[in-house]
């Protein structure tokens, strides 16, 4: 066994597993000169293997990151971290998605423009999984049924929401995979494939188990929702293609945190799933599109949404839907949805109450709504069933969950953040 300067075992160390910066990257991830590198490794305290080829050497990322957290740790950095973890600052490197000024971008290409301009919602999966957009048309294979739609059925409620009969699915596709735990790329992006596919074809599972196989055998997620849900699917999976890409990624949020921090340790793709769903469905994630459903059945007529509005906001209380945190000034993905909501013709009574409430909170000098919102206003154009929205929500995500899945574990490391302990009389 041998013991570099310093003491460190470098025992079992092998390099082909570790994921290696050049001197001048780890230099800059630390923040300090290379003289100060090269001081770290003569004690140990970051490993290096040599360039084949060349007399550079490469050092251990995961070394480097260890080292920058001990020393940001004493230089009180901790409160920031922690602060971070609030709508704040950057916490994990990724390539995938960029929330800025110019608005959502995936791998570059302005999502709201990937929706209007009609590009599926494979492909932009495929874009987010692989890194570039495929040069033609893409066809998903429609899986077999592992099991009937009635052993499922036989679990729930007849009225479960769409979200909840997702929640109970994935981990019975799992449980139905036995080589699950099998994870190279192209694999995982074939059953990544086959998930979406299962997502879109079994969110009307409860009420109408008989549809899931005919729902399989559309051509498109789009259109196995509105095959799931009875409706023409002429006339609403073109709507649909957009909301699902619209919905594919957006950065870290809640739920794409928890899928990343189950992936990183070494989760199978379902149980990433999984994680991702739970966190979803609470109020402050997808579960806004319930409490938007909420108010428009307290609304019930157009006539009433301004006085309804006004009560709310009179005794103090949230009109949900309107106003997010990285949008100030407005959410970029929600007007291409009220485009295609506005656009029904005739217009049915259950849309002229979110419209009419759209324009009572702008009138009120509100927030634009959100995506959320969005999506509500779309489900009712296309006469959906409740809670339909948020199931249109979490699947288009999936695709935002597998990508971030795979980048997670090709980073390789585990998301283990610290906790900044308080004694219990300051809590």
């Amino acid at each position: 066994m041998v013991k570099p300067k310093g003491g460190r075992s470098q025992a079992r160390f092998d390099p082909r597993h570790e994921d290696l910066l050049t001197a001048a990257e780890a230099a800059a991830l630390l923040g300090v000169k290379r003289a100060t590198l090269y001081t770290y490794v003569s004690r140990g305290l970051v490993r290096c293997v040599p360039e084949p080829g060349t007399q550079e050497n490469r050092y251990v990322r995961v070394d480097l990151e260890r080292l920058k957290a001990r020393h940001d740790a004493r230089a009180g950095h901790a409160a920031v971290a922690s602060g971070a973890l609030r709508w704040g600052e950057p916490v994990i490197d990724s390539s995938i998605t960029r929330v800025g000024a110019e608005g959502l971008a995936y791998r570059g290409h302005l999502a709201v423009e990937l929706a209007v301009q009609g590009r599926s919602f494979e492909e932009v999966a495929e874009l987010l999984w692989a890194g570039e957009l495929p040069g033609s048309a893409v066809r998903w294979q429609a899986p077999e049924l592992p099991f009937p739609p009635s052993s499922l059925v036989g679990l729930l409620p007849r009225d479960a929401p769409p979200l909840t009969v997702l929640t109970a699915l994935v981990p019975l596709l799992g449980a139905s995979d036995a080589v699950r735990f099998a994870s190279p790329p192209e694999q995982e992006r074939l059953r990544a494939q086959r998930l979406l596919r299962h997502l879109g074809a079994w969110v009307g599972g409860a009420a109408e188990p008989g549809r899931v196989a005919q729902a399989l055998g559309e051509e498109t997620v789009a259109a196995s929702l509105a095959r799931a849900w009875g409706v023409e699917v002429k006339r609403a999976a073109a709507p649909l293609d957009r909301a699902l890409v619209l919905c594919a990624d957006h950065e870290l949020n809640v739920s794409t945190f928890a899928a990343r921090v189950a992936a990183s340790s070494g989760a199978d793709l379902y149980a990433c799933v999984s994680a991702a769903l739970a966190a979803l469905s609470g109020p402050r994630h997808g579960g806004a599109c319930d409490r938007i459903e909420a108010l428009m059945r307290e609304v019930r007529h157009p006539e009433r949404a301004a006085s309804v509005v006004r009560e709310r906001l009179r005794r103090g209380e949230a009109v949900p839907g309107f106003g997010h945190p990285l949008y100030p000034r407005g959410d970029p993905r929600t007007p291409p949805l009220l485009e295609v909501a506005w656009a029904v013709h005739p217009e049915p009574a259950a849309v002229r109450v979110v419209r009419e409430v759209e324009w009572a909170m702008r009138e009120a000098g509100h927030p634009p709504p959100t995506v959320d919102f969005g999506l509500v206003a779309l489900a009712t154009a296309l006469g959906l069933a409740p809670g339909a929205a948020a199931a249109v929500f979490a699947v288009g995500r999936a695709a935002g969950w597998v990508a971030h899945i795979l980048e997670q574990r090709a980073q390789g490391h585990l998301l283990r953040p610290r906790a900044r302990y308080v004694s219990p009389e300051k809590v």
